[in-house]
């Protein structure tokens, strides 16, 4: 166990961290899933602007890596196009 009184604050406030961090992985990911499933265009553009946006929060944070971003954005914005 932390033998300093910073050691202890740091174990809390990386454990606060971790679980922000998988919460928003976790609801970007559910978008991801959700916007892949859509079948009307306008509906699945609209839905599109947000999850890019959830998207570059993620990779602004280092939650993911900047070129996974890029990867899934390329690929959803293809997918509301060919709808």
């Amino acid at each position: 166990m932390a033998n300093h009184k910073s050691a202890l604050k740091r174990i809390r406030s990386n454990e606060a961290k971790r679980l922000r961090n998988k919460y928003q992985h976790k609801t970007t990911r559910n978008a991801v899933r959700d916007l892949r499933t859509v079948e009307d265009k306008k509906d699945a553009e609209t839905k599109l602007s947000n999850v890019i946006s959830m998207l570059d929060k993620l990779a602004k944070n280092n939650i993911i890596h900047k070129n996974k971003a890029a990867n899934l954005k390329s690929k959803l914005t293809k997918h509301v196009a060919a709808l």
